[in-house]
């Protein structure tokens, strides 16, 4: 059964239509909101179901139960996929592009989660039946490395690592535009889109969000950029590139047109520092680039300037 969510409201949602208000805190669509509201699984501080054309006062209280979800049994998947380093604690895996990471409306059996439990002979289970070994996540059409953790020990010290930002994740991508300086960072807060549910956006009420940025290589209308994320926002790189005016290409959500026909955004998580959970040994892994990154360069070769 579903845990119900307890909140306060912000002074930022004063005046503002309930089902706005909801959407937000809770992460859900409008009408995700909207449902609720008429379910009756919103509702105030007595306890009492509230109208849909409430406007919020600040200071409010607010009680959410989020929909129960079907149950799930998941089920291995037997996919090929290069795992770079395994031991008994943990496994570092290079994700190809075009797999979810864990199970999700539209994919249920057929993510790298279901792909994990035909692969490893152990996954943990702090985040559930349906997220086992996931630690941090990267998007369905970015590829590159990921860390598993095996069991609970693990899964705690590397969760640790990526709160204090002492794991470093180093990205590579192409963006559109030539970029004059050699090197930079974008500070700026990451959350939800007012706009568009399906979207982050820097907002000057979102979480912390760095990017340290390198450029590789110059090419006409174009730059090889590697990142390196401080912090890990929902679609960082992405939100953070396209702020700055230089969105990752092939990108269709964020600006990136996709004129060099890479099919999805050219993102890839080139590589992984972490310190290991048991023997505190500092490892660095490292994966080369795909074939559709490698192809998008070539394509970019004659445009060298």
């Amino acid at each position: 059964m579903s845990e119900p969510l307890f909140f306060v409201a912000d002074a930022k949602f004063a005046g503002a239509r309930v089902d706005v208000m909801l959407a937000e805190v809770a992460g859900i669509t409008r009408s995700a909101a909207q449902k609720a509201i008429a379910e009756e699984r919103l509702v105030d501080g007595a306890g009492n179901a509230v109208a849909k054309s409430l406007k919020v006062e600040a200071g409010q209280s607010f009680s959410y139960l989020p929909a129960e979800v079907e149950p799930t049994e998941l089920q291995p998947l037997d996919v090929d996929i290069e795992i770079v380093y395994e031991d008994e604690d943990i496994a570092v895996v290079n994700k190809p592009r075009g797999m979810v990471v864990h199970p999700a409306a539209g994919h249920a059996q057929d993510t790298l989660v279901n792909v994990l439990m035909a692969r490893l002979s152990s996954l943990s289970g702090i985040n559930g039946e349906l997220r086992p070994g996931i630690v941090h996540r990267i998007d369905k059409d970015t590829s590159g490395l990921l860390v598993v953790a095996k069991n609970d020990f693990a899964h705690q010290s590397l969760a640790a690592q990526i709160k204090e930002h002492s794991a470093r994740r180093t990205y590579e991508t192409v963006v559109r535009g030539r970029l004059r300086d050699d090197e930079g960072t974008v500070d700026a807060p990451i959350g939800r889109s007012r706009r568009d549910r399906k979207k982050m956006a820097v907002t000057s009420d979102g979480r912390d969000a760095v990017t340290h940025w390198q450029v590789i290589a110059r090419y006409a209308g174009w730059t090889h950029v590697r990142c390196v994320l401080e912090t890990g926002r929902t679609h960082q790189i992405r939100v953070h590139m396209a702020h700055i005016g230089h969105p990752v290409a092939g990108d269709p959500l964020y600006g990136g047109r996709d004129e060099l026909s890479v099919g999805g955004q050219c993102l890839h998580a080139r590589e992984l520092e972490l310190t290991h959970p048991r023997t505190g040994e500092r490892m660095v892994f490292t994966t080369e680039l795909p074939d559709y990154f490698k192809k998008v360069l070539t394509k970019l070769e004659n445009r060298v300037e």
